[in-house]
């Protein structure tokens, strides 16, 4: 695996370590915060905690923005028998949930583990076992502590509005494959960072000025819905979507030309195909239309921008999701390509 690739997924790692649902980001923004400024970027938090990077200067002004926030899940209730009513943060499959491992955080700091299960978790004891729908109303999460019922629970320190977050389980095999929950859109944020770094070691000479944006509320719809006005054009490094009748692949950097909120710029969004056939990247044009992005957001929230979106293509989106170390280097190779242009 070469150096690029194996820095991106170091930055990976370091990422997933941190549970951060939307809502929940506190701690890996500041990570993230003390990384950037150890480069010698200059930083800023919004008021609802995203991270501002900016460099250089230049007429023209440029953002990429990624997402650090993931799905979770939070406390909805606590049942009679001690296990925990849930509900969505974001739209995570939750059949892909059941019997994954997870962790409670509470209001005043303290951890517990527990289990995400069906309502009818035993093949030996309930007929619906196999059938029973897997939905936020079916399951619920077990915890590892002694509840017999909802006043034990209470004891602890748990109740609704805790967050609930699960195992990530992160793997990379030998032949490259990034197997992983939150690739969307961790990944992306880690590419940004290797990015910067780049930028920081003299790697990249800037010709305009740069923002980098990690949010914290894509996964619920408004991450970037308000950016710095000096901002005119903006590229959302987020997955590439794979399946049905789409072209992206795990081994492709994804160019999105519409998705569920519209089309993106055509000039830009041609500016970064012309770039991917000059470097010879493995790429892809698609259409997402049950996708949105942090461009999405900020068109939205009234910026005047142009707006892109392009990133590693990611199998399984929001269950047990998986790329591969190519999809990551031809997304970097295309954002270096867009930044020395």
């Amino acid at each position: 695996m070469k150096k690029r690739a194996k820095n991106i997924i170091n930055y990976l790692n370091k990422l997933m370590a941190i549970d951060s649902p939307s809502g929940y980001t506190f701690k890996i923004i500041a990570m993230l915060k003390e990384m950037v400024e150890s480069w010698g970027f200059e930083t800023r938090l919004s008021n609802k905690g995203n991270l501002l990077i900016s460099s250089g200067e230049g007429e023209e002004t440029v953002g990429f923005c990624a997402h650090v926030d993931t799905l979770g899940l939070m406390v909805r209730s606590i049942k009679s028998d001690g296990t925990l009513a849930i509900t969505k943060v974001g739209g995570p499959l939750l059949p892909t949930l059941d019997g994954e491992y997870c962790k409670i955080y509470t209001r005043k700091g303290k951890v517990y583990t527990g289990t995400i299960l069906s309502n009818s978790p035993s093949s030996h004891v309930y007929k619906d076992a196999s059938k029973l729908e897997r939905n936020d109303e079916n399951m619920a999460v077990r915890l590892d502590e002694v509840v017999k019922e909802r006043d034990d629970v209470l004891k602890l320190g748990i109740g609704a509005g805790d967050f609930i977050a699960y195992d990530p389980k992160t793997v990379v095999t030998p032949s490259g494959f990034i197997k992983s929950r939150f690739l969307d859109d961790k990944l992306s944020v880690a590419i940004l960072l290797e990015l910067m770094h780049a930028i920081s070691e003299g790697e990249i000479r800037l010709k305009k000025k740069v923002y980098f944006l990690i949010s914290t509320y894509e996964e619920v719809g408004h991450g970037c819905a308000w950016i710095p006005e000096d901002i005119q054009k903006l590229i959302a490094v987020d997955m590439g979507c794979i399946g049905l009748d789409l072209n992206c692949s795990e081994y492709d950097v994804s160019i999105c030309a519409k998705d569920s909120s519209g089309p993106y710029d055509y000039a830009l969004t041609n500016e970064l195909i012309a770039l991917a056939e000059k470097g010879k990247l493995n790429y892809a044009v698609d259409i997402y239309p049950f996708y949105g992005s942090d461009v999405s957001a900020a068109l939205s929230g009234g910026s005047d921008i142009k707006g892109a979106l392009v990133g590693p293509g990611v199998a399984a989106s929001h269950g047990m999701e998986r790329s591969h170390v190519d999809a990551l280097n031809n997304t970097y190779k295309l954002l270096e390509m867009y930044l020395k242009a």
